[in-house]
């Protein structure tokens, strides 16, 4: 497969792409077009298309192949996947896909537990409506920012970009993102999903403001008729309970059609690790990395 052709990741090919991933038995964060854009400088991100599948390939930080896009059932993995030479690394494989190479791949491979790109999985009611013990805390937070502050809340549009940018810029200098390799990676992907907002039609997202001052934003993206996709949420950090004010504004004023909200991966850092297991998953979208023999 090395020696096929792959081309950049491309916006003009969403459309197309968006079909293929619509026909994905587990559509997770990692594969939609917003997130691809988002990291395909970060990582190298290169596609392949084929009749009936799209490979994904990463050049840095080390190559790996990520999953196929596109409905699995109908392969014939032993020939697609005849290319792919001893030792190839495919990496985020969602767990269905696993499944169905154990049962028609006659070529070894090994699976190891990618726990650290698990996607989290909630109902949106859970989140918005904070109810019981297990929320106590996040809701304290909520009720302590609607008490204290002047606030106003706005879909994230094109007339509020320029807001959005400037605050970003400002969380980096609160987070100090130029020290830390994976917040500077982050803002320059968020620079690239803002740049080109208007050219990904199905984004979300909802801006918070105190008197008139933007604290905090949201950027969401549809993954399937019923789940949104968080790819990036930022509030001030001096603002107690603005992260959980964006949250439940942003998700109280989605489409009813919505049920579930995946808030994406927690990459092995045990603090957000923690911080995602305290809103209480309903469940994970889980993957792993697989290596041929």
């Amino acid at each position: 497969m090395s020696s096929l052709r792959f081309t950049p990741i491309a916006l003009s090919k969403q459309g197309p792409y968006a079909q293929l991933y619509d026909q994905t038995e587990l559509p997770t964060s990692d594969y939609s077009t917003t997130n691809l854009w988002a990291w395909a400088e970060q990582f190298g991100l290169q596609w392949r298309w084929t009749e009936n599948l799209v490979w994904i390939r990463q050049t840095r930080p080390v190559p790996a192949y990520w999953a196929p896009v596109g409905n699995w059932n109908p392969v014939d993995w032993p020939e697609a996947m005849n290319g792919f030479s001893s030792g190839s690394i495919f990496i985020r494989v969602p767990e269905p896909l696993v499944e169905l190479w154990k049962e028609r791949l006659s070529i070894p491979f090994q699976v190891h537990e990618a726990r650290g790109q698990w996607d989290y999985v909630y109902t949106i009611e859970d989140l918005v409506q904070l109810k019981g013990n297990r929320f106590h805390k996040k809701k304290n937070l909520l009720a302590r920012f609607l008490k204290s502050y002047r606030f106003s809340y706005e879909r994230l549009n094109e007339a509020s970009l320029s807001k959005v940018r400037s605050m970003q810029d400002q969380w980096c200098a609160w987070r100090d993102c130029g020290s830390s390799q994976s917040l500077a990676a982050e803002n320059r992907a968020v620079q690239r999903v803002l740049e080109r907002w208007n050219d990904l039609p199905g984004l979300l997202g909802g801006v918070l403001s105190v008197e008139d001052q933007l604290i905090a934003y949201t950027i969401a993206e549809p993954l399937t008729a019923q789940m949104l996709a968080v790819h990036f949420e930022k509030a001030a950090p001096h603002i107690h309970g603005a992260y959980q004010a964006i949250q439940q504004m942003f998700l109280s004023r989605v489409d009813p059609e919505f049920l579930e909200v995946n808030r994406e991966q927690d990459l092995d850092d045990e603090g957000l690790r923690q911080a995602k297991l305290s809103y209480h998953p309903r469940r994970f979208l889980k993957k792993y990395t697989v290596v041929l023999k």
